[in-house]
């Protein structure tokens, strides 16, 4: 069953209103027509049943058959990814991936090594945003995962959350990972390729963020 994202607001009673790109994708892509029984996720949790009533050049009008059970239920784990800015594509990687494994939030940084000055924010910002919702629509998730805009290292460590606990993976001066303690919320720190600079490091046990390593494994 193909599935299709409208957000809340274009949800009305039984009755669901898909945009450009979507009823694009329904009507150009997928060849859907009046009559077509499709899937809809809202972002926010919502699945429905709907039934194709009118597909326009902007727009397509649905009817809602039911409410139903998204197929991929969200992680119990509240998961903040806070992961370094790589070049070109690879962090595309890293958004569609973050989605498929059911992270709750991604938070690009701005670190010492990651030789990454993004540019047009708002344009990168509504790309990224694009991505989450085709790998959610991909992997089966009704909840769109949160996709902050690029921020510094530093001030994110002394201004992001302190609820719940904070790790940073790191190649050198960690603890190994604890893995009986299984936290309901967790802020993960994962660095760039020339891995972190002394200096984060020191920053980030400072505000009180454990510092963990894989027995000395760098991953890729």
């Amino acid at each position: 069953m193909h599935r299709f994202y409208a957000p809340k607001t274009s949800i009305d009673g039984d009755r669901v209103t898909l945009g450009e790109t979507e009823a694009h994708h329904l009507r150009d892509v997928l060849r859907h027509s009046v009559g077509d029984e499709i899937r809809v996720f809202d972002g926010d949790g919502g699945e429905y049943q709907c039934r194709v009533e009118a597909v326009a050049k902007w727009s397509a009008n649905l009817s809602i058959i039911a409410r139903v059970e998204p197929s991929a239920p969200e992680s119990s784990l509240d998961l903040t990814i806070a992961a370094a800015l790589l070049k070109g594509e690879k962090f595309d990687l890293v958004i569609k991936k973050c989605v498929e494994l059911g992270v709750t939030r991604l938070v690009p940084l701005i670190t010492q090594r990651c030789d990454v000055r993004p540019k047009d924010g708002a344009k990168k910002g509504e790309r990224w945003q694009k991505m989450v919702i085709d790998a959610s629509r991909q992997c089966g998730r009704a909840t769109l995962m949160a996709m902050d805009e690029h921020v510094d290292f530093g001030e994110f460590v002394k201004k992001g959350p302190t609820d719940g606990s904070r790790i940073m993976f790191s190649e050198r001066e960690g603890r190994e990972f604890d893995t009986q303690t299984l936290p309901q919320k967790l802020t993960a720190f994962v660095g760039p390729e020339g891995g972190w600079d002394d200096r984060e490091i020191s920053v980030a046990a400072e505000n009180g963020i454990d510092i963990v390593t894989f027995g000395g494994r760098i991953l890729r």
